[in-house]
């Protein structure tokens, strides 16, 4: 009997083994070996920048004491942007007492430049950035300061020639506060 006739024979054992046969195949064949590829991007980081407000000095710049008409008192202060990020900048009064006296006292703030190794002139190439009573300054905008960016202001206070008697004996006291907006 040849292999074929036994195979004949039994042909249940025969579609059995060849049952195993193709789903032998049919594994090695959905199993076999492909080509594969990946890339990756690894080791992203984030990092958020600041805003932040250096002054010096970080003490009053005024202590003004026997003004007569016409007196005038000159404060130097220096504002750097010592954070990372630019910011649109401006100077403001608080915590002010003695308003009668503020509404009648003059103020002009020069924004002399920006320091770029030496002192800043505040005549030449300086600009003007308020004039008008000192009681009445509020929000004066600056300007936009990148990052580690230093100003020279000179803030210049005038008790007017033509004041009267009635400011006789006053007193008054003024916070200048800088702040900054990220821009």
């Amino acid at each position: 009997m040849t292999r074929l006739h036994r195979l004949a024979a039994h042909p249940r054992r025969t579609l059995g083994a060849l049952a195993v046969v193709l789903a032998a195949v049919g594994i090695t064949v959905g199993s076999g070996a492909n080509f594969t590829a990946s890339a990756a991007n690894p080791g992203n980081t984030f990092a958020t920048g600041s805003l932040s407000i250096g002054n010096s000095p970080a003490t009053a710049l005024f202590t003004s004491a026997g003004m007569k008409p016409g007196d005038s008192a000159t404060g130097n202060v220096s504002i750097t942007n010592t954070g990372s990020l630019a910011g649109d900048f401006k100077l403001t009064t608080a915590n002010a007492t003695g308003t009668t006296l503020l509404n009648q006292l003059d103020a002009v703030v020069t924004d002399c430049g920006a320091y770029t190794g030496t002192l800043p002139n505040c005549t030449t190439g300086a600009s003007t950035v308020y004039t008008g009573k000192l009681g009445s300054l509020s929000n004066q905008t600056l300007g936009n300061y990148a990052g580690g960016v230093k100003h020279y202001y000179k803030i210049v206070v005038t008790l007017p020639g033509t004041t009267t008697d009635t400011f006789q004996s006053q007193t008054a006291s003024v916070d200048f506060a800088w702040s900054a907006t990220q821009s």
